[in-house]
């Protein structure tokens, strides 16, 4: 019988196109969607970004199939969103403050 080395499974990275308001596509790699307050906010990152902000944008659905991704204003919000999301993958992640 032979051995086998397993190697951990690649994770795979989920890719989206967004528009941005001045008709320009924009990927962004899917981190997360974080439930707070009874709406959906998608954790993303820009693809071609240095930097390693993310983009935190909530979710309004249009339809069963359609939804909108809407920038969030609120700073309180925002702070709620992305700790929560730190919290979640603090052992997978390293944040910088």
């Amino acid at each position: 019988m032979e051995n086998e080395t397993l190697l951990p499974e690649e994770e795979e990275v989920s890719i989206l196109t967004l528009t941005d308001e001045n008709g320009q596509d924009v990927n962004f790699e899917y981190l997360d969607c974080i439930d707070y307050n009874g709406v959906e906010y998608l954790v993303l990152m820009p693809e071609d970004e240095n930097d390693n902000e993310v983009v935190i944008l909530a979710v309004e659905p249009v339809d069963e199939e359609n939804e909108n991704y809407l920038s969030v204003e609120d700073e309180a919000t925002l702070e709620a969103v992305f700790a929560i999301f730190k919290e979640k993958f603090k052992d997978v992640l390293v944040f910088e403050e």
